[in-house]
């Protein structure tokens, strides 16, 4: 490849609509200074800027350019995914645009180190990338006609999410990474919310999940290890905190149009009597128009069944309606499809959590001397858990 044709490939570079903000990639934007170098700059100045894009190509976590241009392009947010996301024909002229685009984007992912260098008056040492066959564009179609389980954007490179004091959603870039055979005990409250998951991801209808009982038995473990599973799938999950409920309405608005299915997440629920966050779950629950969403299901863990803290004064209080009152407050649990408790374990289930832990992680010590230390652990953390017998076991790890 000579110079010129690395010119008018950096010329067709700069073409692109569909895929215009791949402009802005640092790899790309890199590679295109270093193309639009070889017929303007010095040797140095050229050789300085193939070095840049070969950093940057290491930088991204990739020494092969096919493969991180096959990546980009498929994970690609743009007019034309998200018009296949929501169910829309693609107008002829943007069909037209993305073939060819791809063709372009099919000639970069096929340069190679030695194609690179042919521009360059330069016979010392520069840095490397591997070469590979690829093929963009049907790796493209295939994401295209698979955009439930691929996704697009942030949401097809992260499966996990959380709202930032600023209202946006992030990706959660060290995700919880429990899976359901890590989580001892508890199997049928995991069916129970598996089996619920695996509605919303058929399309057909799925319950808001209200997961309460004793601290430390695994509920928020529990969702994250499902969203593990099923990830593949196309499942995502977004954790809200309680003081955000009053965005919902908003994300859930903008996660209507997505393609993926979506768990928002509302971990340690609970509020005071005049909690105004308590009146947005509650109007959420209820059904407004945008929580009737066919892609996303609210799963909530507490501590309390009634999620409501009450006192004496409430119960006694002079309110004419109080009784009324009373019953809205201890019926926001009842506003969730289903309910699962988990209770503490018994000291067989929590010493069988001991004894799979222990092994699973190498502890070797006689099963009586296991069990009474185990015993003698859980009476100072306030009672048996499978939280307990984490710490438990990773103490002695911690002491060898």
């Amino acid at each position: 490849m000579r110079s010129s044709e690395l010119s008018t490939l950096n010329i067709r570079l700069h073409s692109l609509a569909i895929f215009r903000n791949l402009l802005n990639d640092p790899v790309l934007s890199a590679l295109s200074r270093y193309l639009g170098s070889l017929d303007s700059d010095s040797t140095a100045g050229s050789v300085a800027k193939y070095a840049e894009f070969v950093s940057r190509l290491y930088d991204a976590g990739s020494t092969t350019l096919a493969q991180y241009v096959q990546q980009i392009v498929g994970d690609n947010e743009n007019t034309y995914i998200r018009r296949i996301g929501r169910g829309l024909e693609p107008v002829e002229e943007m069909v037209e645009s993305v073939r060819h685009e791809l063709e372009i984007l099919q000639a970069v992912a096929d340069l190679t180190p030695k194609k690179l260098r042919l521009g360059l008056n330069w016979e010392g040492y520069l840095p490397s990338f591997k070469a590979e066959t690829v093929d963009i564009a049907g790796h493209y179609r295939k994401r295209c006609e698979n955009i439930g389980k691929f996704g697009y954007g942030i949401y097809a490179r992260h499966h996990m999410f959380y709202v930032n004091a600023e209202g946006q959603i992030v990706p959660v870039h060290n995700p919880d990474k429990t899976r359901l055979a890590s989580l001892i005990d508890y199997k049928r409250e995991q069916q129970i919310i598996l089996d619920n998951t695996l509605a919303l991801l058929e399309g057909k209808p799925a319950a808001n999940i209200l997961l309460s009982g004793d601290a430390g038995t695994g509920k928020s473990s529990t969702v994250k290890a499902v969203v593990n599973e099923l990830s593949y799938k196309g499942l995502r999950i977004l954790e809200v905190r309680k003081e955000q409920l009053h965005a919902i309405p908003a994300i859930l608005d903008e996660l209507n149009t997505n393609p993926l299915k979506f768990i928002l997440f509302i971990d340690d629920l609970s509020f005071q009597k005049d909690d105004d966050n308590f009146s947005a779950l509650k109007a959420i629950l209820e059904g407004s128009v945008s929580a009737k969403s066919r892609n996303v299901v609210i799963y909530a863990t507490s501590n309390r069944r009634h999620l409501v803290k009450e006192s004496f004064s409430s119960r006694d209080g002079d309110d004419v309606h109080r009784n009324d009152t009373m019953q809205e407050l201890l019926s926001l649990s009842e506003r969730f499809g289903i309910q699962v408790t988990f209770q503490k374990p018994n000291k067989e289930v929590y010493l069988g959590i001991v004894h799979h832990l222990a092994q699973e992680k190498g502890v070797t010590m006689e099963t009586s001397e296991l069990d009474m230390l185990a015993e003698r652990f859980a009476l100072g953390r306030g009672g048996r858990s499978a939280r307990a017998a984490t710490q438990f076991i990773d103490g002695l790890l911690a002491k060898q």
